[in-house]
C-alpha cells in the first residue's frame, strides 16, 4: 500500500497478456470485484476421467462408443483457454481398448474465426498429438466441407461441418464461462456456431437476436441466441459432451460430462455461483480486462470485457479496458471495417438494425456500439495507437491509474471506481442502486 497526495492507494493486479499488469488506485474509492476463487484440481487427468465415467446424465463414454466407429471431437480455437491436450488425452485413455487415435478427428470449432496455424495447434495440443492425430480447422466459408442438416430453432438454416455430421460418434469439449450475448459458453456452442456454415452463423447473430434484452450474460432459456444454439445441437445430435470450469489462472477446478444439455446446465450453475457477484451501486469509472492471454488478443474479443463493465457503469461514465491486442482489431474478418463504417455509435446501431442481410462480425460491433451509447471507452493496449483506436470510437489510455484519478477529480469527491481484474470471468450486477 502506498500514498499519493495524502490518499492511501492499493495495488490491483490486472489480467493482461501473458504477464499481467499492476496498477495502484485510491483505497477508499475503489471496489475490486473478482470471481470466487477455487484452487485448481491437483489431479486433472483423474477429474476428467471421472467426468467421462460418471456423467451428469446419460451413459458413460465407454458405453457410447463401439470399436471401429469414427469419432469427431469438437475443440475451441486458440482464442479460448481450453485445456485441450488434457481433455483429448482423457478421451483417449478412457476409450483405450475400444478406439485408437486413427478413429478420431479433432475439429477446431473456429466459427467464423480464421483457422489455427501448425504452430498454434502445437501450443493448443502439444507436438505428440499434432503429429499423430488428424486435426482439421473448421472453415465456415468452404461450402464443400459443409452438409445441409435442415432448419432448426426459429427458422435457422443449418449447415454443419461434414466430417462432424457424418461421424459415428460426436463429442463436444469446451469450458463454460458467462457469455455476453449467448448466456454461457461451452456445451452446444461447440456445434453451432463453432462448426456451422457462414449462413447459419449469420442467422444466429442477426441484429434482432443480438438486440434482444435476453441476449445477455448468464441467460440461456428465453435468450433467442442460446435457444437456437440448443435447438441445433440437440436436433442434429451430440453423443457425449465434456466441459470444464476454470479459475483465474485458467486451471481446471471442475469437470462434467454426459448428455449435452443436462451436462451444460449443471456446469453453468457452478459457474454462475463462482462468477456472478453483487455490488451495491453503479460506478463512475469501471476498469476491466479481457482475462489476459489468450482472450485479450484483439479488440474484437475485448468487447466481452467492456460489456461486463457496462453492467455496473453509470450512464455517461468511463470504462477503461486493459487488453494487450497482439492481434490488433484484428485485420482479418469484417469487425474493423463495420466498426469504422459510421461516425457515431448511434449511427452504427441504426445501420445494423436496418440491414436486411447480416454482415460477418456485425454482432460484435452491435454489442460494442450499445456499450458506447452508455459510456466512453478507453483502452490500455500495447499494440494499437490512439489514432487507430479513434477510428473505432475508442481512445488510448497510456496510464490507467492517472486516467482514473483524472476522472474521479472531474466527477467530484463522491465518485467511485470499480475494477474487474479478470474481466468477463466476473459478471457484477447491482443488488441495490443507491440514490
Amino acid at each position: 500500500m502506498t500514498e499519493r497526495d495524502g490518499e492511501s492507494r492499493i495495488p490491483v493486479e490486472l489480467a493482461y497478456g501473458r504477464t499481467g499488469l499492476t496498477i495502484e488506485l485510491p483505497e477508499d474509492r475503489t471496489t475490486v470485484v473478482a470471481p470466487t476463487y477455487q484452487p485448481a484440481s491437483d489431479d486433472v487427468p483423474s477429474l476428467l476421467r471421472q467426468a467421462l465415467a460418471k456423467p451428469v446424465a446419460g451413459p458413460p463414454l465407454r458405453e457410447v462408443v463401439k470399436p471401429g466407429q469414427k469419432i469427431a471431437v469438437s475443440l475451441c480455437d486458440l482464442t479460448r483457454p481450453q485445456p485441450r491436450e488434457l481433455m483429448v488425452r482423457a478421451l483417449l485413455a478412457e476409450l483405450e481398448g475400444i478406439s485408437t487415435k486413427d478413429d478420431f478427428t479433432l475439429l477446431v470449432a473456429t466459427g467464423t474465426h480464421r483457422g489455427n496455424t501448425d504452430e498454434e495447434l502445437r501450443i493448443m495440443l502439444g507436438d505428440e498429438l499434432v503429429d499423430t492425430m488428424r486435426i482439421v480447422n473448421h472453415d465456415a466459408r468452404d461450402d464443400d466441407s459443409l452438409k445441409w442438416m435442415g432448419t432448426y430453432g426459429d427458422g435457422v438454416p443449418v449447415w454443419l461441418n461434414r466430417i462432424w455430421a457424418e461421424s459415428d460418434v460426436k463429442i463436444t469439449t469446451g469450458f463454460v464461462e458467462p457469455h455476453f450475448f449467448a448466456g454461457f459458453s461451452g456445451g452446444p456452442k461447440l456445434v453451432a456456431p463453432g462448426l456451422a456454415g457462414l449462413d447459419t452463423v449469420l442467422t444466429l447473430h442477426n441484429a434482432a437476436r443480438i438486440g434482444s434484452e435476453k441476449a445477455t450474460w448468464a441467460v440461456c432459456e428465453g435468450n433467442p441466441v442460446h435457444d437456437d444454439v440448443r435447438a441445433i445441437a440437440s436436433g442434429t445430435g451430440v453423443d457425449f459432451a465434456l466441459d470444464v470450469v476454470l479459475n483465474r489462472e485458467q486451471k481446471v477446478v471442475a469437470a462434467f460430462g454426459g448428455e449435452l444439455l443436462a451436462m451444460h446446465g449443471t456446469t453453468r450453475e457452478v459457474v454462475r455461483e463462482l462468477s456472478m457477484v453483487p455490488v451495491p451501486q453503479l460506478y463512475d469509472v469501471v476498469v476491466t480486462t479481457n482475462s489476459g492471454f489468450p482472450l485479450d488478443q484483439s479488440v474484437y474479443q475485448a468487447v466481452k470485457g467492456m460489456t461486463a463493465a457496462a453492467t455496473v457503469v453509470k450512464p455517461g461514465g468511463l470504462i477503461i479496458c486493459a487488453a494487450e491486442c497482439s492481434d490488433g482489431f484484428p485485420d482479418h474478418g469484417s469487425f474493423r471495417e463495420v466498426l469504422a463504417s459510421e461516425s457515431t455509435p448511434a449511427e452504427l446501431l441504426t445501420a445494423i438494425s436496418a440491414r436486411e442481410k447480416t454482415v460477418p462480425d456485425q454482432w460484435q460491433v452491435q454489442v460494442l456500439a450499445r456499450v458506447l451509447a452508455k459510456a466512453r471507452i478507453g483502452m490500455h493496449t500495447t499494440f494499437l495507437s490512439d489514432e487507430e483506436l479513434r477510428t473505432a470510437h475508442l481512445f488510448l489510455v497510456e496510464d490507467i491509474a492517472a486516467a482514473v484519478d483524472e476522472e474521479l477529480r472531474r466527477v467530484g469527491p463522491e465518485a467511485r471506481v470499480c475494477v474487474l481484474p479478470e474481466g468477463p470471468q466476473t459478471i457484477p450486477y447491482v443488488s441495490a442502486v443507491q440514490s
